[in-house]
């Protein structure tokens, strides 16, 4: 009963619009301190410094360190020069194509998330160049803004990637491994949305072709070698074991402040309190939905959910694939309710149990449930890609949902396939790691 009632306030706070992290924190720290909860025999003054132990547990871990690093890091690449020389690049691989300059933000985009590791700022750092290019060319707004918002989402999957490496914490999954099992999931989602943008521009005529050059890709290389090094000294040095996860994050500010004051030159040290506060302002919101969901997820544990939800599984009598799916499609719902942290802290400790009884690699399930959460990314009301699309263009969401749908619809079939195909998961970490 408690446990119904914990959930039933944290979806009412969402509804009346309550920062994520309070509504997850307030309602377990408020049955936390109600009499009659916990046995009498407990002291609310122990509760109450069991609360502020939860708290500090919840960011206590030299994991966490990565993520206001990738913060940081995204947002000087994003400022830096960077988007415009990857989306350059890009063009010239696959401008040739029906919708060329649609594809090139596909492709810009998975270059994108191998730098930031997160979908916001994928999204900004290519959409305020690629949605007024894309309508210069005669590419419908709506079109152009739902095209980069699917092109952020793949900012999760490809790693680095915020999500995975919390995942990876809250698991003691290897975050490295975590890390290679997204990169062929990406990929598939990259071609998927560039088969959604070739259909559409061939059979409407949207956006102008060019012919391939070999010297106009070699000039374009050129420019944005110094970016495209970035991922694969980060994702180089992290799949290799040279470096831990949290050190690469360092190493990806590092390179990147280099790239954008020393060579792109687009960057300067009075711009630096800006772009801190920025990131880490992001980062800070991260860290406290996760501090707050400690104290939230430890409520739960107490009252032994994740047992009852197994003996639920169980009286389902669901196969492996049936309770797979059945998981899945429950992600993919609260993914379009709930923002992506909150979503992994409050669900990674209970669904994490009953990888077992669905017959999945723990590996596989992280990069699934990341995935999953991703296309929630795309949804209203809280697709966090849309609404950075939304704002860049100007449109209303509802217009931009509405031209989303079919790069929904390639993502949904796209984590089918990672589902029920375990080596486009597995494959790329066994070889890395025999």
């Amino acid at each position: 009963m408690i446990v119904i009632l914990l959930f039933g306030c944290l979806f009412l706070l969402i509804a009346l619009g309550l920062p994520i992290a309070l509504s997850i924190g307030l309602p377990a720290i408020g049955f936390m301190l109600t009499p009659g909860v916990f046995p009498a025999g407990v002291q609310i003054s122990a509760l109450g410094q069991t609360i502020i132990q939860l708290l500090f547990a919840g960011v206590d871990s030299f994991d966490l360190l990565a993520v206001p690093l990738f913060m940081l890091a995204g947002s000087i690449m994003e400022t830096g020069g960077i988007s415009r020389q990857l989306i350059d690049f890009s063009d010239s691989l696959v401008g040739w194509v029906p919708g060329g300059l649609a594809c090139a933000v596909i492709v810009a985009s998975m270059f994108f998330a191998g730098i930031s590791g997160s979908a916001a700022a994928d999204t900004a750092a290519l959409g305020a160049i690629a949605i007024p290019a894309m309508i210069r060319q005669g590419y419908p707004p709506a079109f152009a803004a739902a095209l980069v918002a699917a092109g952020g989402s793949i900012g999760v999957i490809i790693p680095p990637s915020i999500p995975m490496v919390i995942f990876g914490f809250l698991t003691n999954v290897s975050i490295a491994k975590l890390f290679a099992g997204g990169m062929l999931v990406g990929v598939l989602f990259g071609a998927n949305f560039m088969g959604v943008a070739i259909w559409y521009a061939w059979r409407h005529n949207y956006g102008t072709r060019q012919c391939f050059s070999m010297e106009r890709v070699w000039a374009c290389l050129k420019e944005a070698i110094w970016a495209l090094g970035a991922p694969v000294i980060v994702l180089g040095g992290i799949l290799s074991g040279i470096v831990t996860v949290t050190e690469a994050a360092a190493l990806a500010v590092f390179y990147s402040l280099l790239v954008a004051m020393a060579i792109n030159r687009q960057i300067k040290w009075k711009d630096m309190p800006d772009l801190l506060i920025r990131s880490q302002v992001v980062a800070a919101t991260i860290l406290f939905i996760i501090a707050m969901a400690k104290v939230f997820t430890w409520l739960i544990a107490m009252k032994q959910t994740a047992m009852l939800l197994q003996n639920a599984m169980n009286a389902l009598a669901l196969p492996p694939w049936g309770l797979l799916l059945l998981v899945m499609a429950g992600l993919l719902i609260i993914g379009c309710i709930m923002e992506t942290t909150a979503a992994l802290i409050l669900l990674v400790p209970v669904l994490a149990a009953l990888t077992p009884q669905m017959g999945v690699d723990p590996i596989q399930f992280g990069v699934l449930m990341v995935v999953n959460l991703a296309v929630g990314m795309l949804t209203p009301p809280v697709g966090i890609c849309l609404f950075v699309s939304c704002g860049i263009s100007g449109l209303p969401l509802g217009q931009v949902s509405r031209a989303v749908m079919p790069f929904v619809a390639v993502a949904i079939v796209s984590l089918l396939i990672a589902c029920y195909w375990p080596p486009l998961t597995l494959w790329f970490p066994s070889l890395i790691y025999k």
